[in-house]
C-alpha cells in the first residue's frame, strides 16, 4: 500500500500558515477554535496532508491578519531550478527554516541586535559550528 506524498504547493501554503501562526504567538488549538476545527486538522493543513479550500484560505488569512496572497508568496510552481530556487527566487531551505519555531525565534532575536560587528560574530560562530557538522546538504 503506497501513500501519496503531499503536493508541494499544499506543503508550502501549510508552512506559511504555520509561520504566520507562530509569528502571532497563536497555538494550533486557538487557530482551530477560530476556524471551528480541531488542532489535528490544523496540523494536517500545516503539513500539507490535507488541502485547504478557497473559502477556508480566506478565513485563515483573515484570522492570521494577512492577505491570501501571503500564503502563496515565494511558493513553488512545482518546479525548482538547478540552484534549488523556487520561482519566487528564495531558496526552499529559507522558507523551510522560517517555518520552524526555532528559525523564527532565531530570526526575531538576531534582527533585534543593532551592533553590526556582533551580528557578524554570531554569523561567524554559526558557520564554524555548521562546518563541524559536515558538508552543506543543499
Amino acid at each position: 500500500m503506497s501513500t501519496k506524498a503531499p503536493n508541494p504547493v499544499d506543503k508550502y501554503v501549510g508552512s506559511r500558515v504555520r509561520m504566520r501562526r507562530i509569528m502571532l504567538g497563536m497555538s494550533q488549538e486557538k487557530l482551530g477554535d477560530a476556524l471551528g476545527l480541531t488542532f489535528q486538522q490544523v496540523q494536517k493543513y500545516e503539513k500539507g496532508t490535507n488541502r485547504v479550500g478557497a473559502s477556508r484560505l480566506q478565513q485563515i488569512s483573515e484570522i492570521l491578519q494577512v492577505p491570501v496572497s501571503f500564503l502563496f508568496d515565494g511558493g513553488p510552481s512545482g518546479a525548482v531550478n538547478a540552484e534549488g530556487l523556487s520561482e519566487g527566487g528564495s531558496p526552499a531551505y529559507v522558507s523551510d527554516f522560517l517555518a520552524t519555531a526555532e528559525g523564527l525565534a532565531l530570526t526575531r532575536a538576531f534582527t533585534r541586535i543593532t551592533d553590526a560587528k556582533m551580528r557578524r560574530n554570531i554569523v561567524d560562530l554559526v558557520e564554524q559550528i555548521a562546518a563541524r557538522e559536515g558538508p552543506d546538504p543543499r
